[in-house]
């Protein structure tokens, strides 16, 4: 690419005096290379060959009336080397080319002496300007010596039309041969190598003006051999459309041998100087397209931003109402289902999210990352949008997580007793409904009274006393199904109508069967006036028969009744209550049991085979008896260890997640610890970067943990094991923190590739990035990688800033740490302030450099129109120009002119599109 002296502006012109002049060395070469050329006219002595002098003749001629025409028609020479004798010419000349005022020259002119101190005064200028005259003095070229004045119009064209060509610190001649090299290296047929032959066939020429203007040239048509054709061509499109005069004859060209290099370099030189205009306007074009490229890519990322940020806050909103309902319900299996679905939720559903607001995050310091890289303000997300809200929402959400989670266990545990409450109350209710049933009849027949005699009179009397102590027993049945019913209402059972309608029918009915009773006994009572004998055995043994078997019956039912545990404690707590029941209740009833035995034997002994007092016979109670002893007391046994059993293996599954649980929170921890100590470690960034690296990798290797302790947390719900005091860490407590994890080495190296890339397009040191590392954390006195406002202040002052006295009315303080700070969040991470220290610090690209380029497509106008916009930019920013651009307010601008501006200051944050 062409690079001119002046390599961070516009190239400079032959005619522009504001631009530096080549560098010493390169302007020694220059004038060096004159005097040589100069020295070369004197040696010839006068033989200068006549096909080059008649070529430089014209070529200087053309040169010099391109310049003079600017002086008006007046100042336009014909014979150089008799219109330039009375020095006046040639100062015009000096004037347009160096576009410097000179001083006033001598008003006359017709006598020599004016002559030669006018031309005297042109060369003082001339050596002013650092160039050397050898042999070359006003009374020569006053006197029309043509090779003297030759060799010093070319003094002057390399001085101010080719001393200015810089490629790659290369000399004028060579740097321009180097620009034509470069220009003409993709066309076929042209190779050039000097400034004589190389152009003798017109190909060079033509390629030149088809690399700027390809409209003007077709190349393809042109043939090497038919070089007449192509030198006229060359010099007729360069006069008609690009203003260059011609400087040569194409027959001198064509029949010479080695055209005159001079010549050729000085028309040449005008091509240079006829399209450095259009190289400034590739070059500010190309920075305008790489302007507009970085801020659509910005925009590119914050609409994905934006899209990604929308899809998870709809998701986590979507997931709030379910996680904060917490609706009891009615039975086992519902509560398993609820909790079997937030299983599911929180091991297949919520860690795709998580992963994706970790990517979120990222994606959302990347995006900042660049845009303090490029200069662009910080990016700010639609409201609601923050990583901040993000990060909140998300916060409550595992706050409705906890306490979802903590619910459904809760409500299954009472489901559980409420489920086992109502077993009982069933059980005891329908023993209670099968006793009484039936029994009103009995107690409403007079037939067995009044056929009785006394004995059996007595023995109705005996036998209804026996059923009122029944009654009495039952009636404290109605008892425990109170105690049962309260347990029940007070876990929020579903059909408390039910139960309660229940126990009061229980109670209708045996108040009904008190009131018939007394009846009865009044009844009978009155039949027993007559009939006093009374059989006290067998009364006696109804008694005790009735009380014997209500207790059997009461312990069969406590036998029978189920149990809910959850450790081996409960179970054990539970065979200690058997044991006691065998050496305690079991005991009792066996001396109840002996003693109504015994009762038995009297009876038989007496020769009763019958009792009219009692449906109990000696031979049921003993049945009744056995089947307690001999079947339900071992049956009830076998449950309690098989009870322990299941206790122990669950206890088994206790200890083997807590100790993999123990062992990987020990891990996570220490893995945090390694993260953060690599990441403050001091070394070079893209070393820590490859730590941070092998961390990441080895965390994929321990995956697999977390997979098996997360297959033996399965287990342990399949068991229905809730509580563990052998480890302080939950499944989602290390779910959790993994996932930190995970995330804390991923913002780590994001964190850091964020610096290098800083660093790189900064030109920042690792050296400045540890002095800025070490900086922030002395004054991160939390360790949390954020400084709040008092940390950043005194950090600032720390480094020499002048800041103001008062820490609560700093305007100048407010306006720094609103850069760093553009969310308003209170505090500055790490990449905010390496971004504002390398701002302080590094030159970057601005908006007057983007508004220097559009001033250049505009042609200097403070306004560009849509024709300027795609005559030189690529359709598609072009057309972004145009739509974003707001119209031109100033005076004189044309209809449909636009303001590049506030445009470019837009592009930068200074001002609103």
């Amino acid at each position: 690419m062409l690079v001119s002296s002046a390599s961070l502006g516009p190239l400079s012109s032959c005619t522009s005096p504001k631009y530096p002049l080549q560098s010493t060395v390169s302007r020694d070469y220059s004038v060096k290379m004159a005097e040589d050329d100069q020295q070369q006219v004197i040696d010839e002595k006068g033989l200068l060959d006549l096909a080059w002098e008649r070529q430089q003749t014209k070529t200087f001629t053309a040169w010099c009336n391109s310049h003079l025409r600017k002086g008006g028609p007046n100042y336009l020479i014909e014979k150089i080397d008799v219109d330039f004798r009375d020095g006046v010419r040639l100062l015009k000349l000096l004037e347009v080319i160096s576009s410097d005022k000179l001083p006033p020259r001598e008003k006359k002119t017709k006598m020599r002496v004016h002559k030669v101190a006018i031309i005297n005064q042109a060369l003082q200028y001339i050596k002013d300007k650092g160039v050397k005259l050898v042999g070359i003095g006003p009374e020569e070229i006053c006197d029309g010596n043509k090779k003297l004045t030759l060799g010093m119009i070319w003094t002057i064209i390399l001085r101010f039309a080719i001393q200015d060509i810089s490629v790659e610190e290369l000399s004028a001649k060579e740097g321009l041969l180097l620009w034509c090299q470069r220009k003409t290296h993709p066309y076929k047929n042209v190779n050039v190598q000097n400034f004589h032959t190389s152009f003798k066939d017109g190909l060079a020429f033509c390629a030149l003006i088809h690399r700027h203007r390809p409209e003007l040239i077709p190349y393809d048509t042109l043939k090497k051999s038919d070089d007449l054709y192509n030198l006229n061509l060359a010099f007729d499109v360069a006069d008609k459309y690009l203003d260059i005069p011609r400087m040569l004859d194409p027959e001198d060209i064509h029949s010479t041998i080695k055209p005159d290099e001079r010549a050729i370099m000085t028309y040449v030189s005008s091509y240079y100087h006829a399209f450095s205009s259009s190289q400034q306007a590739e070059l500010a074009a190309k920075r305008i397209g790489q302007v507009l490229n970085v801020n659509k890519e910005n925009q590119a990322l914050m609409e994905e931003y934006e899209l990604m940020a929308s899809k998870l806050l709809e998701w986590i909103r979507a997931t709030q109402p379910w996680m904060v309902e917490h609706e009891p319900k009615t039975t086992v299996g519902n509560g398993q289902q609820s909790l079997e679905e937030f299983r599911n939720y929180a091991h297949s559903v919520k860690p795709p999210k998580a992963e994706e607001k970790g990517r979120l995050e990222t994606h959302f310091h990347t995006l900042q990352t660049k845009l303090r890289v490029s200069g662009r303000p910080a990016y700010v997300p639609s409201e609601g949008k923050l990583v901040t809200d993000i990060a909140a929402e998300w916060k409550a959400l595992e706050a409705a997580e906890k306490s979802k989670q903590e619910f459904l266990q809760e409500d299954l545990i009472r489901l559980k007793k409420l489920e086992h409450l109502a077993e009982t109350f069933d059980k005891k209710a329908r023993s209670l409904e099968s006793w009484a049933n039936g029994q009103d009849e009995p107690l409403t027949s007079d037939a067995d009274i009044e056929a009785a005699d006394l004995a059996e009179a007595n023995a109705l009397l005996k036998k209804h006393e026996a059923f009122e102590s029944d009654l009495d027993a039952h009636k404290s049945r109605l008892t425990q199904l109170s105690e049962l019913i309260t347990e029940l209402d007070k876990l929020n059972y579903h059909d408390m109508d039910a139960v309660k309608s229940r126990e009061t029918s229980s109670t209708d009915k045996l108040e009904q069967l008190a009131k018939l009773a007394d009846d009865r006994k009044q009844r009978i009572e009155n039949a027993l006036e007559t009939q006093k004998r009374l059989d006290g055995m067998r009364l006696d043994f109804a008694k005790r028969a009735a009380k014997f078997n209500t207790w059997m019956d009461s312990t069969a039912d406590d036998l029978e009744d189920t149990f809910v545990v959850h450790t081996i404690q409960e179970t054990e707590e539970l065979l200690k209550e058997f044991e006691v029941f065998q050496n305690t209740t079991l005991k009792d009833g066996q001396s109840q049991y002996e003693e109504l035995n015994k009762v038995a034997e009297n009876m038989a002994e007496l020769g009763s085979a019958e009792n009219p007092y009692t449906s109990h016979t000696p031979q049921s109670m003993y049945d009744k008896w056995c089947e307690i002893l001999q079947t339900q007391v071992p049956k009830r046994e076998q449950l309690l260890n098989s009870e322990m059993e299941t206790q122990r293996v669950n206890e088994a599954l206790r200890v083997q997640f807590a100790e993999k649980a123990n062992s990987i929170g020990s891990y996570i921890e220490a893995k945090n610890t390694e993260i953060t100590e690599v990441s403050i470690g001091g070394q070079a960034l893209e070393e820590t970067v490859q730590q941070l690296q092998a961390i990441n990798a080895e965390l994929v290797a321990y995956q697999p943990n977390i997979d098996e302790v997360s297959d033996i947390h399965q287990n342990v719900q399949k068991a229905m094991v809730f509580e563990n005091p052998h480890s302080n860490y939950t499944m989602e407590m290390l779910r959790a923190q993994w996932t930190q994890l995970l995330a804390a080495g991923n913002r780590s190296i994001n964190e850091l590739e964020n610096q290098i890339l800083m660093r790189d397009a900064r030109g920042v040191t690792d050296e400045q990035l540890k002095e800025y590392r070490a900086s922030f954390n002395h004054f991160d006195k939390d360790g949390s990688g954020m400084l709040d406002k008092n940390e950043f202040r005194a950090c600032l002052l720390s480094l020499g800033y002048n800041l103001g006295q008062d820490v609560n009315n700093d305007p100048e303080f407010e306006k720094v740490f609103g850069k760093v700070d553009p969310n308003q969040t209170g505090y500055v991470p790490f990449e905010a302030f390496v971004s504002f220290m390398t701002e302080e610090t590094v030159d970057k690209d601005t908006a007057d450099q983007v508004i220097s380029s559009f001033k250049i497509l505009a042609g200097d106008k403070p306004y560009i129109t849509g024709d300027d916009l795609r005559r030189e930019l690529p359709e598609d920013q072009a057309q972004y120009c145009i739509e974003r651009m707001t119209p031109y307010a100033g005076e004189g601008a044309p209809e449909g002119a636009l303001d590049y501006t506030s445009f470019s200051t837009a592009l930068y944050g200074q001002s609103e599109l």
